[in-house]
Formats: C-alpha cells, structure tokens, sequence
C-alpha cells in the first residue's frame, strides 16, 4: 500500500478567513514599526514628571494620565507582535520584531520606575491628600492601594530602576522555553493502521492524538511524542530552574517570608485560600478521579490505563463532528442566557475573525484569549471539527466576553482582575454550553458524551493545571531550601505527585514523569493552581444560574464589569459565593462525583 503523508501548511498558505484580523490592531508592519518609533519619541510626555511627583495631587494626576495614555499605545504595539508570533513562531520578522518589543518594554519599564519608586517615597498620608486634592484620581485609587501595599517590599529608586532594565533578562527562561517548543522542537512522524504516516508536533499531539480513540495510534503519538520531550528535557529543566532561581533571588532581595508570599501577593491571596485549594482537591478529589479512570480501562477494554490513556474518549465510536461555523451557531444559543449585550458580542467575535483556527507550522500550541483594552479580543484555538472544539472555544469567549465588559465599564487600569478569578468566566461558559446540550437532546450516548467532556474541563483544571501548582509548591520549596532543581529532580517529583493522586487506577510511566514540560504556565507566577480557584467559582455559580435564573446573571455580569476593582475574595462574594473556606472546593468536588456516578450508572 502506497503511504501519504498529510503536511502541515505554512503560514502563508492558511485561508485568510481562518485567520484573526490584526488589521484591527495595525493595518500594515509598517504602520506598527511607525508607532513603535513614536512611543519611544512620545516617552518624555510621562518622564517630564520624574523628580516633580511630591509637588502635589494635580501633578500625580497629571503623570497618571501621560503614562495611561502611553499604555494604552503599548498594549497595541506589544499585542500585535505577541500574536504575530503566536502565529508563527518560526519566522524570521515575527522572532525579530518579538526581540525588538521585548527590548523597547524593558527600556520603558526602566524610564517609568520613577513612577513607583517616587509615590512609595511619599511620606504616609500623602496620597489620601493627593486624593482630596483631585477626586479624579479616584480612578487610579486602586493601583495606587495596591502600589502602597509593596513598600516594605520596594527598593531603591536606583535598583529598581536597574532591575525593571533588566525585564529582558527576567523575562528569558519564557523566551527560551517558547522557541524551543514552537521553533526547535522536532517529531517523528506517526503510522496509522492503513499505513499512512501522520505529521506529529506538540499542538497535534494536544489537540488531536492525545484524544484519539484508535489506542494503537494514541499510544504511539505518546511515545513518539516523548522521545523528542526526552531529548530536550536538560535543556528545559535548565530554562526552568532560572526562573526558579530568579523568583527566589527576587523574593529574598524584596524581603518576603517567601517566593510563595511573594507571588500571591499581587493576587491579593491569602496562604490559606492558597493551601486549600492544593490540598482539599489532592485530598477529596483523587478517589472519585480514580474511579472515572477505571470506568475509562473497563468500558475501552484496555490492558492497562496508562497516563497517554487518561484523555481518551469514553466512547470511541460517538466524536460528534462539527464544523466550527455549526459550532458557533451551537454556543451562541447556549449564552442567549447571558443577555442581549454579551450575546451580541459573541455574535461579533465569531463572525468578524477575532478568532484564529487554522492550524499552520510554528503556530503556538493550546488556545488563549489576548484582549487589548480599546480593541476587542484575539482568540488563538487549532480547529479540528470536533465538538471539543467547541467547548474549548466557548472557553475562550469566556475570557473574551469578560474582558470586553470589563473594558466597556472601567478605565484600563482597573480592567484586570486577581488571576485567582481569571479562569472563572472561561469555565462559566464551558457549563452553560454543556447544560444547554443536555437539555435539548435525549440522545443516551450524546448526554453521556457532554457529561464525559465536562468531566474533561474537571480533569484539565482540578487535575492537570492543579497538579502543576503542587509542583510549583514543591520545586520552591526544594529551592528556597538550596536543592538544585534538575530535570532528574523535575521526573521524580512530577512522577511522585502523579502516583500519589491516581494510585493503582493509572501506570505512571517515564514519558508521565515528562509533563512537566509540556505546559508555559510555570513561568507565569503561580498561575496553575488558580484554574481550579476559578472553575470552582464558576461551579458555584453555574448552580445558582441553574436554581435562580436572572438574579443570578444579573449578579455575575455585574462581577464580570466590575473588572478589577475589587478584591478577588470581594468580587466573589458580589457573585454570591465565599472562597475564604474550603466550602466551595468540597462542593465542587460533590459535583464532580455526581457527574461520574452519573457516567457510573450510565453503563449499568
């Protein structure tokens, strides 16, 4: 038999209907390298207040404004080089153009430290007069808050300044990670059981292998999968370990107790909230996560469950297929119930490219929403007609939709929220869409299937994401205490925690104890284990949408436009729910088990 090999396309072969309109951002590279230039020229409209920000209330005002104006200018220029390269990381102008923004950021960074360093200087008081001064400083209340709470913790203006010039440097390890997985990283092609070799690359193997329901095929994109992850493993642990070093060094130059105090602090949450999330799920969730796996080994006939087996559909022969404008049509019935406003959004955001679906060499893996404030958003997805896609797009209109209500209703520098609530918008969305699929069909195998993809959103952000942050827990504390952190030490302890959580129901095996290499999120602070934090909000409150109907919605789009000006524990509380105790999680977790005696009882 003759084999075909299915090739991956470039860039510049992708229908521009599949691709995201950045003309929205700028409409040429020249137009963006002109503005690039500008910024540079326009810097002195905020650096004219260096050594003037004691002179008074009207003064800070002033400089608050200049550097808004300018930020706003810097979102632009940075988010169309950063989807550029998203696009695709393996050209030359896209990496050029990222190293060139990287540099202009640090140099601004280093130009406006004054900002900071000079408010800090004030003495106490000052700024609650500055405040009564000019009530229009108002607006900037909370960063101003914010900034007040890091004193003890801030350094001299010049070290400061000398560190925010270092922000390249600092932001490396990323970089580095990033290009090798988009731009170095190579893989063996696979054979399907017709003998046809099957193209293999990190967003495939994502995407699509790891959900196969042709074990024989699954397995061997797992292995081929991760003989290459194998091959760069010391260079990855040695990316990784830098921004470990980093963040340790910065949390012991910046007084904190800890790397760990140091990272919630901007999250504005407590070590208990923190602790709780990582241990209740470890805890409570593990024995109901075992038995879906051995529902998965028992109902697919496996020898064995291996880890490359987790994501496997629990009924190989029912993938519901769609095309993504069937998709589209699909979620935007589902969040009618949101109202007129958001579902005109989404209405927007699917019909006029905010979103990115072709799948092209050098494109970035997973899926993510950028949303630039006084633009609208940008949502990067690899579509495969499966409706898992569409789950995973509805996510990302999550983040899409609160975002731009958010930039509707608050001034930019009150438009982001804790990353502890980050994720509870983009999973709200995920429920609503399941609940509406299971309301309006009475397909046995089709209610069973939503109920297994719900159970996938559970495994990605209650398992996956929130066994990255028991990582994160333990390769800081193996840090602070002077272990070195290799790839050797990364294997093991991902390996333990992976055992630890699945017990007998999953063989843990080499490429298993490899995860953690697979993921951007450990350069992004403690960002893994707020998945969880935001899926159990979302669980919360998709359950009182459910019980109460409009109250409710109007409750979270009221938290969704508060954007950030209140604190996480506050906002959630606006939405009716209280993550100050583990509460929350256990009944999260209660659902969960529910979903898999449902499966459970399914099959009975």
């Amino acid at each position: 038999m003759e084999k075909t090999l299915q090739k991956r396309i470039a860039r510049s072969e992708v229908p521009v209907e599949h691709t995201w309109k950045l003309e929205d951002l700028f409409a040429t590279d020249d137009e963006w390298n002109n503005e690039l230039k500008a910024i540079q020229n326009d810097l002195p409209t905020v650096t004219q207040y260096r050594g003037k920000l004691s002179e008074g209330g009207k003064t800070l005002l002033n400089c608050l404004k200049a550097e808004e104006k300018l930020h706003l200018r810097l979102i632009r220029v940075a988010t169309y080089a950063s989807l550029r390269s998203s696009e695709d990381g393996t050209s030359p102008l896209n990496q050029g153009n990222s190293a060139r923004m990287a540099s202009m950021l640090a140099n601004i960074s280093a130009a406006l430290s004054f900002l900071d360093t000079e408010i800090l200087a004030l003495p106490i008081g000052t700024i609650e007069q500055y405040i009564q001064q000019e009530p229009e400083l108002n607006v900037f209340k909370n960063y101003l808050e914010d900034l007040l709470e890091k004193k003890p913790h801030t350094l001299s203006a010049e070290l400061e300044e000398t560190l925010a010039s270092l922000g390249e440097v600092h932001d490396a390890p990323y970089m580095i990670y990033q290009r090798g997985k988009s731009s170095d990283m190579q893989f063996s092609d696979i054979e399907d059981k017709d003998g046809n070799l099957l193209p293999m690359s990190f967003a495939l193997y994502e995407d699509r292998y790891e959900l196969s329901a042709d074990t024989d095929l699954r397995r061997k994109a797992y292995s081929s999968f991760n003989h290459s992850l194998n091959q760069y493993k010391n260079t990855f642990a040695a990316t990784y370990a830098t921004e470990v070093t980093k963040q340790v060094a910065l949390s012991r130059i910046r007084k904190y107790n800890s790397v760990t105090e140091m990272l919630l602090h901007p999250q504005h949450v407590t070590l208990e909230m923190y602790h709780n999330q990582l241990d209740v799920l470890q805890t409570e969730l593990a024995p109901i996560m075992r038995r879906f796996a051995q529902l998965k080994k028992r109902e697919l006939g496996l020898d064995k469950m291996l880890f490359c087996d987790l994501k496997a559909p629990l009924d190989p022969e029912f993938n519901p297929q769609t095309t993504y404008e069937e998709a589209s049509k699909l979620i935007i019935e589902a969040l009618q119930i949101m109202g007129p406003e958001y579902s005109d959004m989404i209405q927007t955001a699917l019909s006029e490219r905010w979103v990115d679906l072709a799948d092209n060499i050098g494109k970035s893996t997973g899926a993510f929403c950028s949303s630039p404030y006084g633009v609208h958003p940008f949502i990067l997805i690899t579509w495969t007609d499966t409706m898992r896609g569409a789950f995973v797009l509805a996510h990302e209109l999550g983040h899409a939709g609160h975002f731009y209500l958010a930039g509707k209703n608050q001034r930019v520098v009150n438009t982001r929220p804790s990353t502890y609530f980050i994720e509870a918008p983009s999973t709200m969305n995920e429920l609503l869409l399941a609940d509406h699929i299971l309301s309006t069909t009475d397909d046995k195998r089709m209610k069973r299937w939503v109920i297994s993809q719900l159970l996938g959103t559970y495994y990605h952000n209650f398992v996956t994401h929130l066994l990255e942050g028991e990582l994160q827990r333990r390769v800081y504390k193996l840090a602070e205490d002077g272990k070195p952190i290799t790839a050797t030490t990364l294997c093991e302890q991902k390996r333990e925690l992976l055992q630890n959580f699945w017990g007998d129901a999953v063989e843990i095996d080499e490429g298993a104890s490899l995860t953690w290499m697979r993921q951007p999120h450990y350069y992004m602070g403690l960002y893994p284990y707020t998945y969880s934090a935001g899926l159990t909000v979302s669980t919360a409150v998709a359950g009182m949408i459910k019980n109460e109907g409009q109250p409710a919605v109007e409750r979270w789009l009221d938290v969704l436009k508060s954007g950030g000006t209140l604190k996480p524990l506050e906002l959630i509380k606006k939405a009716g729910v209280d993550m100050s105790k583990p509460d929350a999680i256990r009944s999260a977790v209660s659902y969960v088990g529910k979903l898999v005696e449902e499966l459970e009882n399914s099959y009975n």
